[in-house]
């Protein structure tokens, strides 16, 4: 295990140094709280790190792991291309009072390569992003139980613009019987009003001005949230047919606890999701809205 230049946070590479760790602080200052990423931070993720100190306390331990998961993307997908930037990280860390960094290799998180045994998401896992990404859950889900285990905290933090990935991280914590808790953080938004991601970095000033169409058409979908889920997704296509460069996966009205779409009528809590391409950038976003019912 190795501490960056200056003060900062252990560095952990391997599930032996984790062990370690743990044993020099036995027992760990309870709560142990995990914020779990695939690194390059970003102002979402300071906004995870900074919601982690609640939880944690004055007394608790936050750890950030850091980890480009290789089950969770298909062939031609950006895996090699991912950001790593792991000194930018490391110091945002510092900053943010994190006390260890866990960031293994691949062969160090599945030294048998590929692993035979992985977390089934469900129906659940097969709609919407599991759609278009297929077995990008499964992938995310059985990494996301392997941290649980190797670091065993007691509250992990998530954020918010992963909507469907934090309802079946939930439904994986409850169906599992995991004795940990579940936290999650609002979107963070660009000024310009982009949902931030590790993945805006591939956008071109064009395709930037192109994807800014999927949070007005959100924001659109959610002015009308009062006349009911058929008139969020009228307002929504309306602001996305006007930007044909842009390549519109879906966009939906779904219940925050299933990720069923909501059957016109429903009123109550609900989210607008949406996927989309501008220019060969693939971006989701999501906003959540309370619906009144449909005339």
């Amino acid at each position: 295990m190795s501490r960056p230049a200056g003060r900062g946070p252990v560095l952990l590479r391997t599930k032996a140094e984790l062990a370690a760790a743990r044993v020099g602080l036995d027992p760990w200052t309870a709560p142990v709280v995990l914020v779990p990423t695939m690194g390059a931070l970003h102002a979402g993720h300071r906004a995870l790190l900074r919601a982690a100190r609640a939880p944690a306390g004055p007394a608790g331990i936050v750890i950030v792991s850091i980890f480009v998961n290789p089950l969770q993307f298909r062939p031609g997908e950006d895996l090699d291309r991912y950001p790593r930037t792991l000194d930018d990280d490391l110091a945002m860390c510092a900053a943010e009072g994190v006390r260890f960094v866990f960031a293994p290799s691949a062969a160090e998180m599945y030294p048998g390569g590929k692993p035979g045994v992985t977390v089934d998401p469900g129906p659940m896992g097969q709609v919407f992003e599991g759609t278009f990404r297929p077995g990008f859950f499964g992938g995310v889900l059985t990494v996301v139980l392997k941290l649980f285990n190797v670091i065993r905290p007691d509250v992990a933090v998530f954020g918010e613009k992963d909507a469907q990935q934090l309802t079946l991280v939930r439904r994986m914590v409850r169906d599992l019987d995991l004795d940990i808790a579940v936290e999650s953080v609002p979107i963070v938004r660009d000024a310009d009003g982009l949902a931030t991601s590790s993945r805006n970095g591939y956008l071109s000033a064009a395709d930037r001005a192109t994807a800014l169409a999927l949070p007005r058409a959100l924001d659109a979908g959610r002015a009308r949230s009062a006349e009911g889920a058929a008139a969020v997704l009228a307002a929504a296509h309306g602001i996305l047919r006007a930007e044909p460069a842009l390549a519109v996966d879906y966009v939906a009205v779904v219940d925050p606890g299933t990720f069923s779409p909501v059957p016109p009528g429903q009123a109550g809590p609900a989210v607008i999701v949406a996927a989309a391409t501008a220019g060969g950038t693939r971006l989701i976003d999501n906003v959540p809205v309370v619906l009144g019912g449909d005339p």
